[in-house]
């Protein structure tokens, strides 16, 4: 088993790709810390959980996170589409705080702990918006390209410790948080042909990637954004 005898820490574990990460690495054989505002049911009985809010606080995960950490992943994110001209200061600021503040916050609270592993690997989820224009995405497209400006400068300061950051960047995903664009038979299918692989995500696309980069599978890749959508951010078919 790939996580065997590792302790990974999943940050918004609840549901979605966290969950079916969470069960992955369960599988797999890792000892999994997550910290999120609520627990879930689905969860391996041997998960070990912090009750947070990564908008408020995030120093008890110092004190709930092992001496050493192998791993820590950010899954936490939200889906805040708007046309520009209804986009509050509120709106960016929310935004960047739970995407980018909320991720730097808990890398710095188990940094020590990260240092301590032989080698360790940060994973954090971007979207396919960062980098390819859609409309409605402007607060959401704003903190995730920031998110991948973060990861990018700590891959460089911290690859002297062995700790690796790398960055999943997914489309649309068949989870509760994107409910309301699959909700419907047709939002399923006109959502799943704007992908040129013609379907949209599943949590286990996402969740297989990040453990990928969990893993010593990846241990000379660093600094890298790798998107999992279908082939939406650089193909086009339909011409």
């Amino acid at each position: 088993m790939r996580f065997q005898n590792k302790n990974i820490l999943v940050i918004g574990g609840s549901s979605g790709i966290g969950l079916d990460l969470i069960q992955l690495l369960s599988k797999e054989g890792a000892n999994v810390f997550t910290a999120s505002r609520t627990s879930s049911d689905n969860w391996p009985a041997s998960v070990n959980y912090l009750e947070i809010n990564v908008m408020e606080n995030t120093e008890s995960l110092s004190s709930f996170v092992p001496d050493e950490l192998h791993g820590i992943v950010y899954s936490v994110g939200n889906i805040n589409l708007k046309p520009f001209s209804r986009v509050s200061e509120s709106d960016f600021i929310d935004d960047f705080r739970l995407n980018v503040v909320g991720a730097a916050l808990s890398i710095q609270q188990t940094l020590k702990s990260l240092k301590n592993a032989t080698s360790a690997s940060v994973v954090l989820i971007s979207s396919v918006a960062a980098k390819t224009g859609m409309g409605f995405h402007a607060s959401i497209a704003a903190s995730k390209a920031a998110l991948e400006g973060l990861a990018i400068s700590l891959a460089a300061e911290l690859s002297s410790n062995q700790i690796r950051v790398n960055v999943v960047a997914p489309s649309l995903t068949n989870t509760p948080l994107a409910s309301k664009l699959l909700n419907t038979p047709d939002k399923m299918e006109a959502s799943a042909k704007r992908h040129p692989l013609g379907k949209y995500g599943e949590p286990k696309d996402i969740s297989a990637a990040i453990a990928f980069l969990l893993s010593d599978e990846s241990s000379w890749i660093t600094g890298q954004v790798i998107p999992v959508d279908g082939g939406m951010g650089n193909l086009r078919t339909n011409l």
